[in-house]
């Protein structure tokens, strides 16, 4: 029987979705591709929260266009990196990512989607797509959109890694922590977040997107916290709420 490239741990509230290729570094291949869309479908409205993390050594080193001689697929919705990555921002579960080791190009896309990151002092963080003459299509502006123009110019220009206690400092995730301590530091967390209600959590995230991303106005960004609290207190008790699929 062939092995996985996606599994699923279920922890009961919560969740830990592992990418399990470590021979590849737990590149997406068009399959991988595949199974990790399938099972972010299939956990929509059964976790809280759900961890994000790698086998072995690595966390992910991105999209695998040699696994089949081809480039990545695209589908009807667009390229499939991008649809991915989209899935788990739309997901109303919070993402942890469990960043174990490694990760390179689209690997940070992945980091940079998940809501929380926590990641291991010595893994290695890198933009290295330069060396190839390119710019990394979807790894790039998340990046961007997540840390100072500094810091963003040192990954995409120099494509040198940084480590964990770098990307913390540089906020790229909140935080690093000895390897042997990152899944007990990631399941405390998933832990914590299992025991809030499920409609504030889906109407906070909805909240981290929406401002200051298009509501920048002081006065309009606390009209919009009072609306987002309103519409909670509305859905809190009723029977049958589930988040919406997409």
């Amino acid at each position: 029987m062939p092995q996985q490239s996606i599994t699923l741990e279920d922890r009961g509230a919560y969740a830990c979705i592992t990418l399990n290729r470590p021979g590849q570094g737990n590149a997406l291949d068009r399959d991988a591709q595949r199974e990790l869309q399938d099972v972010l479908r299939q956990t929509v409205g059964r976790y809280k929260a759900i961890i994000l993390t790698g086998a072995g050594a690595s966390f992910c080193a991105g999209i695998d266009r040699d696994g089949d001689g081809a480039a990545p697929e695209y589908s009807r919705q667009g390229h499939a990196a991008t649809e991915t990555i989209e899935l788990i921002r739309k997901h109303p579960s919070v993402f942890i990512a469990a960043v174990n080791g490694d990760a390179t190009g689209d690997g940070v896309a992945l980091v940079n989607v998940c809501d929380l990151a926590i990641a291991a002092e010595d893994a290695k963080i890198a933009l290295p797509e330069i060396a190839a003459a390119c710019y990394p299509t979807i790894a790039g502006p998340s990046t961007q959109l997540r840390i100072l123009r500094k810091h963003a110019s040192w990954m995409l220009l120099t494509g040198r890694p940084i480590d964990g206690r770098t990307a913390a400092r540089w906020g790229l995730v909140n935080m690093a922590v000895p390897a042997s301590r990152l899944m007990d530091e990631a399941r405390e967390i998933a832990e914590g977040i299992a025991k809030f209600n499920p409609v504030t959590i889906d109407w906070s995230k909805k909240a981290l997107d929406d401002i200051p991303g298009h509501v920048s106005d002081w006065t309009a960004a606390l009209e919009y916290g009072r609306v987002i609290t309103s519409v909670i207190q509305n859905q809190i008790g009723k029977e049958n709420f589930m988040p919406k699929k997409f």
